[in-house]
């Protein structure tokens, strides 16, 4: 396990896939190439199992780049998040708990490409299996939970939360980055599919892909 700066995480990987690979270390993604299958998706895990568990506390843009608030409001600086990945050969679940967020509000969460900055855009788009060839994707053929990983949640009265959700596929390696927060519900409507309103908060993920953990095609 790695400790950064209120940054846990941890990389738990099966007999079968440490088999598998060469130089895994506790703690650290385990690398691996891309497939090169452009807009067909991402790769297969092949019989192996791998969990990955990231946490930290939210704090001000700048300061690690790893949990980045944008609107204090919604997302107080020592709110908690931790992230989950769980894969094996029939899929990949991704969940998500936060702590100290606004009371009974409504967030849009989704898995983006890019890694948190002080800068809101810099986590890019939200990650595709399957890739909108015209960007920037608002068209719910392409931006929607069954091809993104959206994980909206609503907070208790004490900003307490919890989502998960489950794809028959995994990410490319180095392609999933990160988990931003955004002020409201995800919109499935045409023209504004995937849309939740401004980035509220990020979170840098260092998540596993397919061939990454299957050591290749």
């Amino acid at each position: 396990m790695a400790v950064r700066s209120g940054f846990t995480l941890t990389t738990v990987v099966t007999a079968a896939l440490l088999l598998s690979l060469t130089g895994v270390a506790s703690g650290t993604d385990t690398g691996g190439s891309t497939d090169g299958g452009g807009d067909r998706g991402g790769g297969r895990h092949h019989g192996a199992d791998y969990r990955l568990r990231a946490s930290g506390e939210f704090g001000p843009a700048g300061a690690d780049g790893k949990a980045v608030t944008y609107d204090e409001r919604l997302v107080p600086h020592g709110a908690g998040v931790k992230v989950t990945q769980r894969a094996d050969r029939d899929g990949m679940s991704v969940a998500v708990r936060v702590r100290g967020v606004a009371a009974d509000h409504t967030f849009g969460v989704h898995v983006h490409t890019g890694v948190c900055t002080a800068d809101p855009d810099a986590a890019g788009p939200h990650y595709q299996n399957v890739r909108d060839p015209e960007p920037p994707s608002t068209d719910p053929e392409y931006a929607n939970p069954r091809n993104e990983v959206w994980l909206d949640f609503t907070s208790d009265d004490d900003g307490t939360a919890r989502s998960a959700a489950w794809h028959p596929w995994q990410f490319r390696p180095g392609e999933a980055r990160s988990v931003v927060l955004h002020e409201r519900a995800t919109s499935s409507e045409p023209g504004e599919a995937g849309m939740a309103g401004e980035r509220v908060a990020c979170f840098t993920v260092p998540f596993m892909g397919g061939e990454a953990a299957s050591g290749g095609a």
